[in-house]
């Protein structure tokens, strides 16, 4: 989505996003303190977020596969897009914590991630199923960024993509969520596909909040465990993300993986 990252390179079905918490506030305006106000403004944020998901949701379920995702850029039907990189990834990204190398975000929208991360360093492919998000992301990024030349955007599906090398680092953020659950196998067969043997996935997991149906679809670390396990990855650590921005906070999760056989010689 994410798959983008996410954001998204899958069939327009296989996606979805997220479900924002609302905080209603009865004072009036002309008598609140100002962390009241900033509530009001929180509330009323998170009630916009919702309308668009409802709409967006409705616009996805009713077109086919794969225009459904191009016309909810097109419309601006886009909830999950941040509007800028994503805090957590940035924070692992100039603390030298990310591998180097190739790098890839499927699923990437406007490709904030993308820039964020790619350096000499580290060459980054942002991928997506829609086109009108491709266009928004080098509208957006490719002029303002120093790295230019670091990182490219793809239009493609996520599940046909047959890139010619192999990727060290996949960053995967409101991409497995919006996958249909039977779709999560074959994500995880991706990955494997997709990685060199001893290339890291990152999943920062969302929504992991216990709900019914979606999309956005609950995001376990079962969930992931489940699909990852039988495709030999284990993970290196799982931590709750304290750089969530706050419609999110408490139902993220970080998580490292790796294949076992590297494990095993680490």
């Amino acid at each position: 989505m994410r798959l983008a990252t996410p954001f998204f390179p899958f069939s327009t079905h296989h996606f979805s996003y997220y479900l924002p918490r609302l905080w209603f506030c009865t004072s009036k305006l002309t008598s609140m303190s100002p962390d009241i106000k900033n509530a009001e403004k929180s509330s009323k944020s998170h009630t916009t977020i919702t309308a668009k998901v409802e709409k967006f949701q409705q616009l996805l379920h009713s077109k086919s596969t794969g225009d459904g995702w191009d016309k909810c850029w097109e419309q601006g039907l886009t909830p999950w897009d941040l509007g800028q990189p994503t805090p957590v990834l940035v924070h692992l990204h100039e603390t030298g914590a990310l591998p180097k190398g190739r790098a890839l975000i499927p699923g990437c929208g406007t490709g904030y991630d993308v820039a964020a991360i790619a350096c000499p360093e580290r060459y980054v492919v942002g991928l997506d199923i829609s086109e009108n998000a491709i266009k928004k992301a080098k509208e957006a990024v490719v002029a303002s960024s120093s790295h230019a030349d670091c990182f490219t955007f793809l239009t493609a599906d996520f599940f046909t993509w047959c890139p010619t090398e192999l990727f060290d680092l996949i960053f995967d953020y409101t991409f497995f969520c919006a996958l249909e659950p039977d779709m999560r196998s074959a994500w995880a067969m991706k990955m494997k596909d997709l990685l060199k043997p001893d290339g890291e996935l990152i999943t920062l997991m969302f929504p992991t909040s216990d709900h019914e149906g979606g999309p956005p679809y609950k995001a376990s670390v079962s969930d992931y465990e489940e699909v990852l396990h039988p495709m030999g990855f284990k993970a290196v650590s799982i931590v709750e993300n304290e750089l969530a921005i706050a419609r999110r906070e408490g139902r993220e999760k970080l998580a490292r993986w790796k294949r076992s056989f590297q494990l095993s010689s680490m």
